[in-house]
């Protein structure tokens, strides 16, 4: 028994060494990466609302929460106007998780941002070691407070 836990014990340590510091600089990087692109992506989705021309906040909420219920439209009176532009802002939101995974499969793909085998790598070692998941979540950290106000609005800026 000593035995096959000391035998664990020593995989998760090589598989932790094997490592670099590059590769999670890299992966890091490319969560990064992601996860800001994702923000962009959910605050043109708020904006979409927002700037409504054909209902303000207060009215997207009072349709999304009649929506799906003939009944409940029909007291709230809702138009064919407001029924397109809701759908087509559900079509945007229902959209983005394809988009995000897209981006982030395209990343993992690209060799000179990370690579699927880099990929795969630290993937494995951040589940096996806390310790490298600690350091990549804190690298993914670091980057987003060191965004400036242009990268924000872009979501190009941790490429």
């Amino acid at each position: 028994m000593l035995c096959l836990v000391s035998v664990a014990a020593k995989a998760q340590d090589e598989s932790s060494e094997s490592v670099t510091e590059a590769e999670i600089e890299k992966f890091a990087a490319m969560k990064d990466s992601v996860n800001h692109f994702m923000e962009v992506k959910q605050a043109e989705l708020e904006d979409m609302i927002k700037d409504n021309e054909v209902f303000d906040v207060a009215r997207y909420n009072e349709i999304k929460e009649a929506w799906g219920d003939d009944a409940k439209l029909a007291e709230i009176e809702i138009t064919d106007e407001e029924k397109a532009e809701y759908s087509k802002i559900i079509e945007t939101k229902n959209s983005l998780s394809d988009v995000i995974k897209e981006r982030m499969i395209s990343l993992i793909k690209n060799d000179e941002i990370l690579g699927a085998a880099t990929y795969n790598k630290v993937n494995s070692a951040m589940k096996s070691d806390p310790e490298v998941k600690e350091k990549i979540n804190a690298l993914i950290a670091e980057k987003k407070d060191a965004r400036t106000p242009e990268e924000d609005e872009d979501g190009e800026g941790a490429e």
